[in-house]
């Protein structure tokens, strides 16, 4: 599945070299050349990563960098600040800023895209062996149960790796063609129409404490899961 960066960056020839970059390396991008902007783009579907410039018309990348972590479906986009502030103090006020990564201007294509692909694998939720709860929904990989308050939740394996890709990428929509890709596999070939058999199977198992409500089915786009009615 392709994965999307926010590009924020005030200046449009080094936006537009980055945008390049990033499409030549396979990424989806989004792009913001200020502060306002950057944060209207802060909606569904959310980034999987944003490449934050440090100088922003309307404020700084530090900024920027602690709003997002302030807010529950932002807090978990990793960052990487873009700038050429290379001094030390400076890098330490990015990574505490909430920053994952800093790379300084001028940098090589290949070593932004190394670290791009290093803080997605770094931060990916579904490598992840922890358990993962939602309003007393609660999915625990490692055991691979199911509870709902302390009882037991039974399903079928498919419903479980749905279950556990939604839960670990809340309020992010998915078409049936990436659910595919990433509960099936890109070399398995399975109809489209499957998704929403095994969504059904989904909701059904969920159903009785209401979780089944938290499936969602977005009108001509896909499925997310969210607590938010």
């Amino acid at each position: 599945m392709s994965r999307t960066i926010l590009v924020i960056e005030d200046e449009a020839p080094i936006r537009e070299m980055l945008t390049i970059i990033l499409h030549q390396a396979e990424f989806d991008v989004i792009e913001a050349g200020d502060f306002d902007s950057a944060l209207a783009r802060m909606v569904e579907p959310y980034p999987d990563l944003v490449l934050l410039d440090w100088m922003l018309p309307g404020g700084s990348g530090v900024q920027l960098a602690r709003k997002l972590k302030e807010h529950d479906f932002t807090r978990d986009i990793p960052i990487i600040m873009l700038t050429a502030r290379g001094e030390e103090e400076d890098k330490i006020r990015g990574l505490e800023s909430g920053a994952d990564d800093y790379v300084t201007k001028p940098f090589s294509p290949k070593e932004l895209v190394a670290r791009i692909n290093a803080v997605l694998r770094r931060v990916s939720p579904m490598t992840k062996e922890a358990a993962i709860e939602f309003d007393g929904l609660r999915l625990d990989p490692v055991t691979h149960r199911v509870t709902v308050r302390a009882d037991n939740v039974d399903m079928g394996p498919t419903e479980f790796k749905l279950l556990h890709f939604f839960m670990a990428h809340p309020e992010r929509v998915y078409s049936r063609e990436q659910l595919l890709d990433n509960i099936w596999g890109t070399n398995v070939y399975v109809e489209d129409r499957t998704v929403d058999v095994h969504i059904r199977r989904l909701r059904k198992a969920i159903s009785l404490h209401g979780h089944d409500s938290y499936v969602q089915t977005v009108r001509g786009a896909g499925y997310r899961f969210s607590a938010k009615p």
